[in-house]
């Protein structure tokens, strides 16, 4: 016996923590013949904690990716994608990477000021910062805390680059900012398109911005001036493979001026929350054929965490999907470069008396 599906969320599962903890299973027998008891247990709702660290910058050092510093001003997702790979880091806090990744949201409402001190600290060497590098800045709670907002007030204020990457229109409240930005050569977005079809996207990201909605994004922030990029990640191998040249040409149209892709990754406790997603909304047909496909793009297993292949998978389909998305692409202008943002302009933030640093 099991709990139906959470409303709006992207699992139902609450994974053991693999840092070890008490690990609580819910006892139904007692309810069976209870429908409302169980209706009420499978409404589920967001918890908002305040999370008081005292950093908000992180410093990267993967091969894989092309920034330094990242700034996220939440720790977990609203969004629910079954797929998230940062699933993981919410078991750093006693948490599950399943339910409670979804629904208890830590909200770090002094970001602002702490990047504003991050950016004044003697000796910066102004760097592009990643805004979302974990998890997306612009989740649902933003409506709410617009913490993400006075990040980029900062940014603003000290002429400093930054790098967006989000799923969710809400990204478009903040043109004045990005506009502006943009005219200094200090910002550029990349938008996540996974999918056309809303009834795709509504079970496997059940709250995130739909798919006219992410292209209509794109053809704002792109009227406005900010350079765009069409980001399909994650590429599920036997479920949106084949809608490639689709999203490609849509988000061409809107106005994205470069795109790329990622290859679905599953690791640690992902895995099982993406399984059970598999199971509970596929088809046994879909299913096993998404499961070898997958499998077939990682030298047999569900993930492969070296860096390198990480992002792009191996063997046959890989270099299938690979070849599609180069050919489309380039077909659509879509594989020029984004100018590098210009670090030039920045200027350190002024001291809380008022008083101007002399270097």
């Amino acid at each position: 016996m099991s709990l139906p599906s959470p409303k709006g969320r992207g699992s139902p599962l609450a994974p053991p923590n693999r840092f070890g903890g008490i690990h609580a299973e819910r006892d139904l027998e007692h309810i069976a013949d209870d429908p409302e008891t169980f209706e009420e247990l499978a409404d589920v709702r967001t918890v908002y904690l305040p999370d008081d660290s005292r950093s908000v910058i992180s410093e990267n050092d993967s091969p894989d990716l092309p920034f330094r510093y990242s700034l996220n001003p939440y720790r977990g997702c609203q969004h629910g994608c079954a797929y998230c790979y940062a699933r993981p880091t919410h078991e750093y806090l006693g948490l599950n990477a399943g339910l409670d990744f979804e629904t208890r949201i830590f909200v770090k409402h002094q970001a602002p000021t702490l990047f504003r001190e991050w950016m004044g600290r003697q000796g910066y060497q102004p760097a592009c910062v990643m805004l979302s590098g974990v998890t997306d800045c612009y989740q649902p709670g933003e409506r709410q805390f617009q913490v993400t907002r006075g990040c980029l007030q900062a940014a603003l204020e000290c002429r400093q680059p930054m790098a967006i990457v989000t799923k969710n229109a809400l990204v478009t409240r903040d043109l004045d900012l990005l506009s502006e930005m943009a005219s200094l050569g200090i910002v550029c977005v990349a938008i996540s398109l996974t999918s056309q079809n809303p009834e795709t996207t509504g079970v496997l990201e059940p709250r995130t911005s739909r798919p006219e909605a992410r292209l209509r994004a794109i053809r704002e922030l792109s009227a406005a001036g900010v350079p765009v990029r069409a980001m399909l990640a994650p590429i599920i191998p036997g479920l949106n493979d084949v809608e490639i040249p689709s999203l490609l040409e849509a988000a061409a149209e809107a106005g994205a001026s470069t795109a790329s892709w990622i290859l679905l990754r599953l690791p640690l406790t992902v895995r099982p929350v993406f399984q059970e997603w598999l199971e509970r909304t596929q088809s046994e047909a879909v299913r096993d054929r998404i499961a070898g496909l997958i499998q077939q793009t990682r030298g047999g297993r569900w993930n492969d965490s070296r860096f390198g292949s990480r992002f792009r998978g191996e063997g046959a389909i890989a270099e299938q999907i690979g070849r599609t998305f180069d050919v489309f692409a380039r077909r659509l202008g879509l594989t020029r470069s984004h100018p590098p943002l210009d670090v030039s302009k920045f200027r350190p933030p002024a001291a809380k008396n008022g008083q101007l640093r002399l270097f």
